[in-house]
């Protein structure tokens, strides 16, 4: 066999072979490719997405709960602010309702003692009528005594 001949068909086999690889067989390789590329490309930007929704998620979170906690604070301090004034209204009212006590046990006190000194000025009266009516047994005059005992009384008043 000549060298030649052979070396024409082997080139000639060659690109039919690579006319019908490049026209049948490369074609669905490189649209799989290309395929399987943008699944990649996809599901990068899917992950990058993922990251920046997440971080943008972490970031309402702390944004959250600092509004959280500055509510919080504020409704603390309300609280706080509401207690300290009903202590102070409640005492108030517990020293008004001790002093209006005291007012009344006075007052009461002074009703009582000026009672007291009411009824010892009449039994003091009675004593010095008994008293006298002893000593002037023969002679008493009851309106000149009346009058006496009221003008004494009027000088104990």
């Amino acid at each position: 066999m000549n060298l030649n001949a052979t070396l024409i068909a082997q080139l000639v086999v060659f690109f039919i072979l690579a006319w019908f690889t490049m026209k049948f067989v490369w074609p669905p390789i490189v649209k799989a490719l290309d395929e399987r590329a943008s699944k990649i490309a996809d599901g990068l930007a899917a992950a990058d997405k993922a990251k920046t929704d997440l971080a943008l998620a972490e970031k309402k979170v702390v944004d959250e709960l600092r509004k959280a906690r500055e509510s919080a604070g504020d409704v603390r301090a309300s609280a706080e602010g509401q207690a300290s004034k009903l202590i102070d209204e409640a005492r108030a009212e517990a020293a008004r309702i001790i002093a209006a006590a005291r007012e009344a046990a006075e007052d009461e006190a002074g009703v009582a003692a000026q009672r007291a000194k009411e009824a010892l000025r009449e039994q003091v009266a009675q004593l010095a009528v008994a008293g006298a009516e002893k000593i002037l047994r023969r002679e008493i005059n009851v309106k000149t005594h009346s009058e006496l005992l009221a003008n004494l009384k009027q000088e104990l008043q």
